[in-house]
């Protein structure tokens, strides 16, 4: 569902919302949920978990609607709050790790690179999904933090800036764990 479909504005809905309109917040959940839900699990990469994560999301948005600033961007504001749920989430479970720092942001593509060449044979289709697995269960072992940076540059093919605002961090900060994470990655599939 989207709020074209709705015809009305998202500021509407929550205002709709804080007035008491119960079917507003549902609104805003299916039209976030989705999102959320995604955003979870990338740093988490469990089903149940971030359906929890995401469940916990929207409680505490609607607890604390009447905070929301209406001059910001609902969803930014909505994905701060799922960052820290999953953060509240991990901590719960495992501690966090730490890495040193080096290389430059393009240090993923010059270590795929060698994997990167146009072929149809079947020898080399196995090969590249035989990597493609390698490098699934090396981010797997990524810290979430790190992993989600990793999720929303390649899978989602955002900017740093754009994670950097999705995520809610300063832009160094996305910088320097995508830099440790590339270093960890090399380390799990090079040692």
């Amino acid at each position: 569902m989207s709020f074209k479909e709705i015809k009305k504005t998202e500021i509407e809905i929550i205002t709709d919302s804080l007035a008491g309109d119960a079917g507003a917040f549902a609104i805003l959940v299916e039209c976030h949920v989705d999102a959320v839900y995604k955003f979870a699990y990338s740093y988490v990469r469990d089903a149940a978990e971030a359906e929890d994560i995401a469940q916990e999301t929207f409680m505490r948005a609607w607890k604390h609607l009447k905070k929301f600033d209406r001059e910001k961007k609902f969803k930014t504001w909505l994905f701060a709050i799922a960052k820290n749920a999953a953060l509240d989430s991990i901590k719960k479970k495992r501690p966090l790790f730490f890495s040193r720092m080096a290389e430059s942001d393009d240090a993923l593509a010059s270590l795929l690179a060698p994997y990167a060449e146009e072929s149809v044979s079947l020898d080399r289709i196995i090969d590249q999904k035989i990597l493609k697995t390698g490098i699934g269960k090396a981010l797997d072992k990524l810290p979430a933090l790190h992993r989600a940076v990793f999720e929303l540059r390649y899978n989602e093919n955002l900017k740093f800036i754009e994670i950097a605002e999705k995520l809610c961090e300063p832009i160094d900060t996305v910088k320097s764990r995508h830099r440790r994470g590339l270093i960890m990655l090399r380390e799990a599939l090079t040692g």
